[in-house]
């Protein structure tokens, strides 16, 4: 790297017109400027200046060997512009992971709004259910949900969230409407493969946390596909209301047990690497779903 350095000082020396402009002009000694371009002289094994007490020239062989060294100081300098410029702004592609059922009902749909705010902006977003390594894989910042696990990600809430049970009425019309959480003994309950406490089902009581194991004939890692199978009656499903209000709204599904899970909250996230500099494109993101969700969600408008 010391050549390129030299490179940069001998254009320097040359656009200044001496050694003690440059010095002066780069913040050096005029005796370390001097220095810098015998070594790249001895380096190259050729005289690139006729120095004089009088005045400096460029050799034939200075002359071409400038043009390239003048290159290489602009090269660096529109560099060292552009990260500047994306470091002020929202600019280039921002890559964002997703869960697929919240990203298809809630960060897709947000997009088209975001993208017109921001039009130096691209987006890149990739739907799976898996936790994704954000480093490794290349993403600049994810949405995920529930519990976070210790990580060296930083993490900002964008929304509360709350899961609640709930069944098809032709279900509970078959199968009667549990009363207490250890009701759920004695139905089909549907259950996610991707939630860590998936046959675990917990409350909250009036006297704190209640657990309750459930058992069912189908588990699905998908909250969409579980869903579907609620709709048509196959038992009792456990989901967040982002993913059922609609149903909810609509009597596609009614909600069991409704005095246990007012307190039960959890958390929509943001996370991303941890930096010192956080790139304008993931905290204009950021903040834009912060501003959409809120700490009301519109999708739990309407929800008891």
């Amino acid at each position: 790297m010391e050549h390129l350095t030299g490179m940069a000082i001998f254009a320097h020396v040359v656009e200044e017109g001496g050694f003690s402009r440059a010095a002066q002009a780069l913040g050096l000694s005029k005796s370390a400027v001097s220095k810098q371009v015998s070594r790249l002289e001895d380096r190259l094994g050729v005289r690139l200046l006729n120095r004089t007490t009088r005045r400096l020239s460029l050799t034939e062989a200075g002359a071409a060997f400038y043009e390239g060294c003048r290159q290489l100081v602009s090269d660096a300098e529109a560099a060292q512009a552009a990260v500047s410029h994306l470091a002020s702004a929202p600019r280039g592609t921002l890559r964002i992971n997703a869960p697929m059922s919240f990203g298809q009902l809630h960060v897709a749909p947000a997009l088209p709004e975001f993208l017109l705010r921001y039009p130096e902006l691209s987006v890149d977003l990739q739907l799976n259910d898996r936790t994704v390594d954000l480093v490794e894989e290349g993403f600049d910042m994810a949405v995920r949900i529930g519990e976070l696990p210790d990580s060296s990600l930083i993490a900002k809430r964008l929304a509360p969230m709350r899961r609640a049970p709930a069944a098809a009425p032709s279900y509970l019309e078959k199968h009667g409407r549990p009363q207490y959480p250890h009701d759920l003994a004695n139905h089909q309950c549907l259950i996610y493969s991707y939630l860590a406490w998936g046959r675990e089902w917990r409350f909250d009581g009036p006297d704190g946390e209640v657990r309750v194991p459930v058992t069912g004939r189908l588990e699905i890692n998908n909250g969409d596909a579980l869903l579907a199978a609620a709709r048509g009656g196959a038992g009792v499903v456990m989901q967040p209301t982002f993913l059922i209000a609609d149903d909810l709204r609509a009597g596609r599904l009614e909600q069991v047990l409704p005095d246990w899970c007012r307190a039960r909250r959890g958390a929509i996230y943001a996370v991303f690497p941890a930096s010192r500099n956080l790139s304008p494109k993931v905290r204009v993101f950021v903040d834009f779903l912060a501003e959409r969700f809120g700490a009301e969600p519109y999708w739990d408008e309407g929800l008891e």
